[in-house]
């Protein structure tokens, strides 16, 4: 798996799909035509299938080569490549796995209209996982076994992809994965705390779900209740306050932040925060707050603008960088197939660490252990109404609001 899962995805439901699921008790399959789209979101850089039978696990962000880099042959000879993966389309990372699956869709729709991959359409076979590991670890099961796919792509978050690598590895099975990490997540902080030292300040508290995205003061996975956490965070009155989260308890502790009149120097999160939805359900709660992003669609990549546009032909809004990291995951995918020359894991995966691109998602390349060296995170801090990003600051359209204001002021 290379970066939280490439995987090549796609689908709405289909009504004349549902006994794949049904039969497993496992809920509905959506596969979606060669040609179509159907209906209608990194760090981790994980590698498996490695040689000797032994997984090679390491971290980075994913990035992805642009579309027009598939170089693909003639028509289709021997039926579509079938392209297997779980993610998160309900539960508690509902609202990230759909933006996933989004980029998936679009990936899908980009290579097969430019030929299909290997001289073959690309079909997508894919399962709700209901943002559950054990769930997760079925589901590829499955693909692999029953549905019998030819290879398969990561599902959404850390927890579920930790989970589902073991299977991937049992099967000897490639799986790029955009959008997990299984260290921690101090690499969305670096913006945040490189400009805190430049200003001077001296304390931080980092609190984070209990999960493997991070380790620090912990909080039970799908929490709605921060007031005990946040009580003993007041008290200590750090500087700057860091929060590894998802959108839900991105949301939720920016409330109770408020209403518990806690006032740090500067306070950001790292997932959630950068979709439009947290700025829509907080409204002024969600000024001078602090992001981290993997990309953002005002930057000059190569084929970001094209990729910015064809997503909102598609689906109406701009892309996050969850849609962003799936649809740029999947090509990299997609790119070392083309080069390998062959579905063979061993030679995809030989290619997948050759790979040194320049891509709509930013820079591409991993180092010999496939640790992700390339690629540049950006901070951001919503001010009236918009995402600025604010560093590092050779990309900067601004600067940061600083000190934040307390709540009082405001």
């Amino acid at each position: 798996m290379i970066g939280e899962d490439a995987g090549l995805l796609g689908g709405v439901p289909d009504p004349a799909h549902r006994a794949l699921g049904e039969r497993a008790g496992l809920g509905d399959a959506q596969v979606d035509a060669p040609g179509s789209i159907g209906g209608g979101h990194g760090r981790l850089c994980y590698v498996t299938n490695s040689r000797g039978g032994s997984a090679v696990k390491t971290i980075g962000p994913v990035v992805a080569v642009a579309a027009t880099l598939l170089l693909c042959h003639g028509a289709e000879a021997q039926g579509p490549i079938r392209i297997g993966a779980s993610l998160s389309l309900t539960g508690t990372y509902a609202k990230l796995g759909n933006y996933q699956h989004e980029g998936y869709r679009l990936c899908q729709k980009d290579l097969n209209a430019k030929g299909g991959l290997l001289g073959r359409t690309v079909e997508f076979v894919v399962y709700d996982d209901q943002s559950l590991p054990p769930t997760g670890v079925r589901l590829y099961e499955k693909l692999l076994t029953d549905d019998k796919v030819d290879v398969v792509m990561g599902p959404y978050s850390s927890p579920v992809t930790e989970a589902v690598a073991n299977v991937t590895e049992k099967y000897r099975k490639v799986m790029v994965s955009p959008l997990a990490a299984t260290t921690s997540a101090e690499g969305y902080f670096e913006g945040l705390l490189d400009m805190a030292v430049k200003r001077g300040l001296k304390s931080v508290a980092v609190i984070n779900e209990d999960t493997l995205f991070s380790k620090a003061e912990a909080y039970p996975k799908a929490s709605t209740d921060f007031s005990a956490l946040l009580t003993k965070i007041k008290a200590a009155n750090p500087d700057v306050l860091a929060a590894a989260t998802y959108f839900d308890d991105a949301v939720a502790l920016s409330r109770q932040l408020k209403e518990l009149n806690v006032n740090p120097k500067m306070y950001g999160v790292t997932i959630g925060g950068d979709l439009p939805e947290f700025y829509d359900t907080l409204k002024s709660t969600a000024e001078y707050v602090y992001g981290a992003t993997q990309w953002e669609p005002v930057l000059g990549y190569p084929g970001n603008r094209e990729f910015v546009e064809s997503y909102k032909a598609e689906f109406k809004r701009e892309p996050s960088y969850f849609a962003a990291s799936g649809y740029a995951g999947c090509l990299v995918f997609a790119e070392a197939v083309r080069r390998a020359g062959s579905l063979d894991p061993d030679k995809v995966r030989e290619q997948i660490l050759k790979l040194d691109l320049r891509t709509p998602f930013g820079d591409f390349k991993v180092d010999a252990d496939g640790v992700q060296i390339a690629h540049t995170m950006v901070t951001f801090q919503w001010q009236k109404e918009k995402k600025v990003i604010v560093w590092p600051d050779e990309l900067a359209a601004g600067k940061p609001l600083f000190p934040t204001p307390p709540w009082t002021s405001r």
